[in-house]
């Protein structure tokens, strides 16, 4: 009875924790595998321990090169996205117009309909402008799927935002310029840096829009899909724990300065 009454106790926290493994399985899969040394093409069977791969990253041909491009295209789609979806989340959450519910319906929509049919329609818009497909057909379909993600998590910090805060710097004799500086942009920050950090993992993890406007430009994804037909070098695990762990990293860093924050 008294095991009963303990895991009635503690079943939310069992289920949590149930959870989080669960999720974090695939995850150990890959740290695993990346000290694997396969016999043959395919890691997907334990062999025995070894270290080469994360003493050389890059010694398959182009992987770092993806992976850079991949970088690159994801940290310009970030900026742009969030530059564009805080300024579109400012005027819908603020003002009041006659297009705003069209307009708050089509920022859904990229959010609710299948990447496959974006990706089509991107690739359509593409060849009928003539544009050639590389780095920026993957730059701008990406800030585009992007945005909706962005808009979505600042208009939620916006919109709950206390006005009367912005008054009383007015009151204070603050100019516009300075009430949006010191008052407006901290309070709305966390939405934009959350809306920021998604727009980069999305960018960086996307394969499917990717796919559809690359032309000849190999993204690290693309890569990881074309070399496992014909075998997965244990590389990607080590650059797949890497990222998991940078991560990992930027969220606790994230969780200990708010912490330290709340105590100061």
């Amino acid at each position: 009875m008294a095991v009963f009454r303990w895991l009635r106790r503690h079943l939310v926290v069992l289920a949590g924790l149930g959870t989080l493994g669960y999720l974090l399985l695939p995850n150990l899969v890959v740290l695993v595998f990346s000290f694997n040394k396969p016999n043959g093409r395919f890691n997907y069977e334990w062999q025995r321990f070894s270290a080469d791969a994360w003493t050389d990253p890059c010694g398959v041909a182009d992987l770092c090169g993806s992976l850079g491009l991949s970088l690159r295209i994801a940290l310009w789609a970030t900026v742009g996205a969030t530059v564009l979806g805080t300024m579109a989340a400012f005027a819908l959450a603020r003002y009041r117009f006659r297009a705003r519910p069209a307009v708050n319906t089509l920022i859904f929509l990229p959010m609710a309909m299948p990447e496959v049919v974006m990706a089509a329609s991107l690739a359509t818009l593409f060849l009928n402008m003539g544009i050639r497909f590389g780095f920026w057909t993957i730059l701008i379909a990406h800030i585009m799927f992007c945005l909706s993600f962005v808009v979505t998590a600042v208009k939620a910090r916006v919109m709950s935002m206390d006005p009367r805060l912005e008054q009383a710097a007015q009151d204070l004799y603050a100019s516009p310029a300075q009430t949006f500086l010191r008052v407006t942009l901290p309070i709305a920050a966390p939405g934009i840096a959350a809306g920021a950090l998604l727009s980069f993992a999305l960018s960086f993890d996307d394969f499917i829009i990717t796919n559809f406007n690359a032309g000849s430009a190999v993204t690290f994804p693309m890569f990881v899909w074309g070399s496992a037909q014909r075998g997965t070098p244990v590389q990607i695990n080590v650059i797949g724990t890497a990222m998991f762990l940078i991560a990992v990293l930027c969220v606790l860093g994230g969780q200990l300065l708010s912490g330290r924050r709340k105590r100061s």
